[in-house]
């Protein structure tokens, strides 16, 4: 059960120019170090149905995963590239982090499998008079099963069913297009280009809001940090939200499940769907030289200032929001 073999195989039809590609990995998996020694101790759903030091807890056992990928690359024409690939994971005892309560100590888990898999998809523009641009997007699903073993849980921590974790993203994709004015005799020395990118995010996985109900019980923090709200009232950091009577409410940076549709597995809650974009333009030869080159590239991030979060009160990183709009340079030396 120990052995990791690794396999790729990949076919070029050369009529299409077509490249079909497969690949198998299998990997031998452990639970991580840090306070192991107490979730071998502490058995199925982690003392949630036992007493403290119970004789008969099995340990944490090592894990495997079977990984397949297939994919398929495609050249459309002189100056396209269209590359597909779907990859499947199955874990047997996938390994996870169990956070006791709200503090910084965790322990290592291990839940009966896990099952993701997911999709990508890469257009890509090689420089065409100067214009080049790429398009990628991508899908995935990431779903773990019960029963658990090992930390620390109460009853009501532990998933019933099948469940999402923060991987889990509907679809995102990026898009950037770039054109280089150096084609240009009067630029061709100073390579000068500009750059557009806009990015799309449907919303990972936020199991810390299953629903309005717990929304509700946050801190004012919390509450003003999701954007939560009661028909004309957001709340603040001084005012919170603690009822609601509204037929009007929720949050506008979380999507919580209507009233009595929240699933686990098939609608959980979500961070809030997000559009972003980027500016940026420069020089890959600023002072025209022909060994010793200086490029330098000034960057727009979040150009239109957008206020989302990336993730929230996640196990381990916490509560993040998306940069800022933000001015960023860039110096750098080709010699």
């Amino acid at each position: 059960k120990s052995l990791q073999p690794r396999l790729g195989v990949s076919y070029l039809f050369k009529p299409t120019n077509t490249v079909i590609r497969g690949s198998y990995t299998r990997n031998f998996e452990t639970p991580y170090n840090e306070n192991l020694v107490f979730s071998n101790a502490a058995g199925a759903n982690g003392f949630a149905d036992g007493s403290f030091g119970d004789v008969n807890a099995a340990p944490l056992k090592p894990g495997s995963r079977n990984q397949f990928n297939v994919g398929l690359q495609q050249g459309i024409g002189k100056y396209i590239v269209a590359d597909i690939d779907y990859f499947n994971k199955y874990t047997r005892n996938a390994y996870d982090f169990n956070a006791l309560l709200n503090t910084p100590i965790t322990f290592p888990i291990s839940w009966d499998k896990s099952k993701i898999d997911g999709v990508s998809f890469r257009l890509n523009l090689t420089n065409y008079k100067g214009l080049s641009a790429f398009f990628n997007a991508g899908h995935t699903r990431a779903r773990f099963f019960p029963p658990e073993t090992g930390g620390l849980f109460f009853n009501s921590d532990l998933p019933e069913g099948v469940f999402r974790i923060d991987h889990d993203q509907a679809f995102q994709q990026t898009t950037q297009v770039q054109y280089s004015f150096d084609q240009f005799k009067t630029f061709h020395k100073f390579a000068p280009f500009v750059s557009f990118t806009y990015r799309y995010d449907s919303g990972l996985v936020s199991g810390a809001v299953p629903d309005f109900a717990t929304a509700l019980g946050f801190s004012a923090d919390e509450q003003q940090q999701i954007g939560l709200f009661c028909g004309d009232q957001f709340a603040t950091l001084t005012n919170p939200i603690r009822s609601c009577t509204s037929s009007n409410f929720g949050a506008t940076r979380i999507r919580i499940p209507a009233e009595g549709t929240a699933n686990d597995d098939t609608n959980p809650p979500r961070i809030a769907p997000r559009n972003l974009f980027d500016l940026s333009f420069g020089s890959d030869n600023l002072l025209r030289t022909d060994k010793m080159k200086i490029s330098a590239r000034l960057t727009f991030i979040n150009l239109t200032n957008k206020v989302a979060l990336y993730n929230f009160n996640s196990t381990f990183s916490g509560t993040h929001f998306l940069t800022p709009r933000t001015i960023q340079g860039q110096i750098g030396i080709t010699f």
